[in-house]
This record gives C-alpha cells, sequence and structure tokens, in this order.
C-alpha cells in the first residue's frame, strides 16, 4: 500500500516525521496568487495527504496570500496530533502578485500572528525566515536582525522551532549562532545542486534539509538520462527524481507538491522507489 512511512523518518526539531511530506503552495491559483480553480479539489488533496502517511505540510500565510492556510484549516482542523505544519515568513505579495520583502521585526511578528490565526493554531511547530535580499535565489546578506527578532517570538512561546531559507552557507551560519536551526529550505533538485556541501555538514550536525522546486518548480525537470533511468526502474521521471533526493542524504525531507490527487498519490508512490548504485550514478551526472 502506498504510505509515506516507506520513505522513513526524521526529526524535524523535536517532531519525528516522515520524510515524504506535502508543499502546499500549488493550492493557491496561478503564479501562487489568488483562490484555486477548484476549491473541491484542493480541499481533497489536503485530506488525501494525511490518509496517505504524510505528517508534514509546509505552507505560508503569503500563498495566495492566505489561501493555502485557509483551506488547511478548512480540510484538517482539529489537526492530528502527529501532524506537524511548517510555514515560512519574511516576504508579501503586492496588489499585482509580485513578491516583496517583509522583514523587519514588525513585519515578521505580524506574519506569525497571520499565520497562527489562518492555521486556527496557538504555536506554530516550525517557522522558516525566508530570505529576500534577492527573490531567486540566496544573496548575501546580514540577518541578525532577522533571526533576534524570530528568536524573540520563540521565547514568547509562538514559535516552537525555527528554520531559514532562501540562504547562503554563511547566512546558515549566522543564524546557528543567533538561535537553534533546525531546518533548511534551499532550492536544491536533480539538476541544481549548489548545496551538495552544505547538506552534507546539516547532516552531520542532525539539520533536517528540505529542498523546495525538488523536481524544477515552474520549470519541470526536463532530461534524457532522467527519462532513461526511469523507464528502467519502471517509474515516472518525476518519481525518479523524487527518489533520487530520498536517497541523496538521508536528512532530506520532500515536500514534492500539486493540486491533484492522482498526482499526489504518484509522488507518494515514490518513496517505495530504490535506485540501484548506477542509476544513482547516472542520474546524479544530469547537473
Amino acid at each position: 500500500m502506498t504510505h509515506a512511512r516507506h520513505a522513513g523518518q526524521y526529526l524535524l526539531g523535536s517532531f519525528p516525521v516522515n520524510r515524504m511530506g506535502y508543499g502546499a503552495m500549488q493550492l493557491a491559483g496561478p503564479h501562487v496568487f489568488g483562490p484555486p480553480a477548484d476549491r473541491e479539489q484542493a480541499l481533497a488533496v489536503l485530506r488525501a495527504t494525511v490518509e496517505l502517511g504524510i505528517n508534514h505540510i509546509d505552507t505560508s500565510d503569503f500563498y495566495g496570500p492566505h489561501v493555502t492556510n485557509a483551506l488547511i484549516a478548512e480540510a484538517l482542523h482539529p489537526y492530528r496530533d502527529d501532524l506537524v505544519i511548517v510555514t515560512k515568513i519574511g516576504a508579501r505579495r503586492g496588489a499585482d502578485g509580485s513578491w516583496l520583502a517583509a522583514q523587519s521585526p514588525a513585519e515578521l511578528q505580524a506574519a506569525v500572528h497571520d499565520n497562527l490565526r489562518n492555521l486556527k493554531l496557538d504555536v506554530m511547530d516550525v517557522v522558516n525566515l525566508r530570505l529576500m535580499f534577492e527573490v531567486a535565489g540566496p544573496a548575501a546578506g546580514d540577518i541578525e536582525p532577522h533571526m533576534t527578532a524570530l528568536a524573540e517570538l520563540q521565547h514568547q512561546g509562538l514559535v516552537k522551532h525555527i528554520g531559514i531559507s532562501n540562504a547562503t552557507p554563511a547566512q546558515v551560519a549566522q543564524a546557528r549562532s543567533i538561535a537553534p536551526i533546525v531546518c533548511v529550505q534551499n532550492q536544491y533538485n536533480l539538476a541544481h545542486r549548489a548545496d551538495d556541501a552544505l547538506i552534507a555538514q546539516l547532516a552531520a550536525d542532525g539539520i533536517a534539509y528540505v529542498p523546495f522546486f525538488p523536481l524544477g518548480g515552474f520549470s519541470p525537470l526536463q532530461s534524457s538520462t532522467l527519462e532513461e533511468v526511469a523507464a528502467q526502474v519502471g517509474a515516472t521521471p518525476l518519481q525518479t527524481a523524487l527518489a533520487w533526493l530520498l536517497q541523496r542524504s538521508p536528512n532530506i525531507l520532500v515536500i514534492a507538491g500539486t493540486s491533484s490527487p492522482a498526482h499526489l498519490r504518484q509522488n507518494v508512490a515514490a518513496a517505495e522507489l530504490k535506485l540501484s548504485a548506477q542509476a544513482i550514478a547516472a542520474l546524479d551526472s544530469v547537473a
């Protein structure tokens, strides 16, 4: 039976989670803005996540904005005891759907309260600070004011654990010098492997690495090598790419997103796919 537990577990802070999780970003409208085209299907996807054993859902109140959190609360509240909900703060959406920085202490505090209210929670399990020095990828910048503000929210009891997203290795180190970090969430997939060394360092320290765009994001992965390996193992290319991530390092937590119940089941089935050393070597060559 397809079940997320087949991916194994890893500690996300104090929470044991199945390594096959779910990212809620695609439940919002086009370009992660506005409501979904099919609200009932979005709710069905969320209900299917827990049926398939997913106990790690990644979201943010700036998805929509406010859309995915409202859907999560409608579909799943009151939440199962083992369900871990992770959110991101540090950005906001413009009226035109643009992605804007929102990283002052006051904005970060307001964002945590927005997430709590819309998710119907009293405390967030994990809050990732999404850095916005550049929207498209990590860029250098001092994060002391941002991390200090988030650490204060943790001290107030509104946040259990802190993570960091879209960060350089230097920013990860700076964040860890200010407060304990339980996860790093950066872009990483079969073809985008800038964080190889960082993943190994985090694994040695027992810190989760959560790749966003694990299947390429707005530009889905396309590779003849990926297609060939997928055909050899009897899986789809995207299932094969997810299986590669799960076998890449034990601290990687997958949060592939979809708005389709059928695609969700395909993603979770990747947890049962075991790649040979030869297949992994071929896939490693894609980057």
